[in-house]
């Protein structure tokens, strides 16, 4: 099952300054979920001033118990980077499958 995950930063003055130092381990875990077929896509939310806010994320997990394990152990959540997630099933149409390797379900 695919889903749209919507995840925004705390507004605080440190908020900026927890993502930091939460991301390279955010990163490792995306890179090793995206080879395993259950992060699709992602970018960072920017602001105006181009400074991140928060992230967008599709993904594939089994159901939405599974996706809810995962998002307790990602560095974003438990650094307490992502202030507000929200979390909506999709679907991904098979052409957009196809051009980025992934299998389509």
């Amino acid at each position: 099952m695919q889903f749209i995950i919507t995840a925004y930063d705390g507004t605080d003055e440190k908020a900026l300054e927890r993502r930091l130092q939460a991301r390279e381990e955010h990163l490792r875990g995306v890179e090793k979920r995206c080879k395993e077929g259950e992060h699709l896509y992602a970018a960072a939310i920017l602001d105006d001033e181009e400074k991140m806010i928060g992230s967008m994320m599709v993904v594939e997990y089994p159901s939405r118990e599974e996706l809810d394990l995962w998002l307790k152990e990602e560095p974003y959540v438990t650094g307490k980077v992502w202030e507000k997630i929200e979390v909506h099933p999709c679907k991904v149409p098979p052409i957009f499958m196809q051009l980025h390797g992934e299998r389509s379900s």
